[in-house]
């Protein structure tokens, strides 16, 4: 810059160029986060190793591989441990011929 240029004017170009690369930065983050956004929407929920259907009233009724598609309605199916599973069947929840739990889990019935 030449010397006819006072340091205020010098501050109020550097405060321009600041706002046009800060605005910049703000469009990366924007795009990012969107990208971010549509990857959350396009990856599925992880799948348990195990599930048990639960009756209208809250009681189990069958235990599931994960991922079984008989395993009923998403809002009535919770996740279970291998160690659950096995509890389950042992207390007299079916076990679902569909999927073959029981070969599975090493149940022997």
């Amino acid at each position: 810059m030449s010397e006819q240029t006072s340091r205020l004017d010098q501050l109020h170009f550097l405060r321009r160029f600041l706002l046009q690369e800060l605005a910049r930065v703000d469009t990366w983050i924007k795009q990012e986060e969107e990208r971010k956004a549509a990857e959350t929407r396009r990856t599925p929920p992880p799948v348990p190793d195990w599930a048990v259907e639960m009756s209208l009233t809250g009681t189990p009724v069958t235990v599931h591989v994960g991922g079984c598609r008989m395993g009923g309605t998403a809002g009535r199916t919770k996740p279970l441990t291998r160690d659950q599973a096995l509890r389950a069947l042992g207390e007299g929840v079916e076990a679902c011929q569909f999927c073959r739990l029981a070969a599975a889990l090493g149940w022997l019935e």
